[in-house]
């Protein structure tokens, strides 16, 4: 799996596509936090293009934006590189972070745990 790595503005670009499945300019600007001009949410998807993490199909007198790749591969790589940088490459600290997490209620742990005892089973 080749790494991927979105600065900021991309990540957020990104986002808004993962959430609508597909965006014009115009939404994808309607979602952002900062305003930004049409020509720079247009820069921005066109540099994803370029990238190859995101294509278009014409509609009307507009394009309609699609993300090539997964929010799960991109978060997967991200989460790599934390796990690397700040956790010195141990997932068993970097899960630690998360299940101390004191916003995470009793539900999502429980799912956390299933994911857990699904995992063993597999190594089993």
């Amino acid at each position: 799996m080749n790494d991927i790595y979105f600065p900021p503005r991309e990540l957020e670009v990104m986002s808004i596509l993962w959430r609508l499945g597909s965006a014009t300019v115009a939404e994808v600007r309607d979602g952002l936090e900062e305003q930004l001009a049409y020509t720079s949410v247009l820069s921005a998807l066109q540099t994803l293009e370029e990238k190859g993490y995101v294509r278009h199909e014409p509609e009307g007198r507009a394009y309609r934006y699609f993300p090539t790749v997964g929010a799960e591969r991109a978060g997967g790589s991200a989460l790599a590189r934390i796990r690397d940088a700040i956790f010195h490459g141990s997932a068993e600290r970097m899960f630690a972070q998360f299940v101390s997490d004191k916003k995470l209620g009793r539900e999502e742990l429980e799912r956390m745990r299933r994911l857990l005892a699904e995992r063993l089973k597999e190594e089993s």
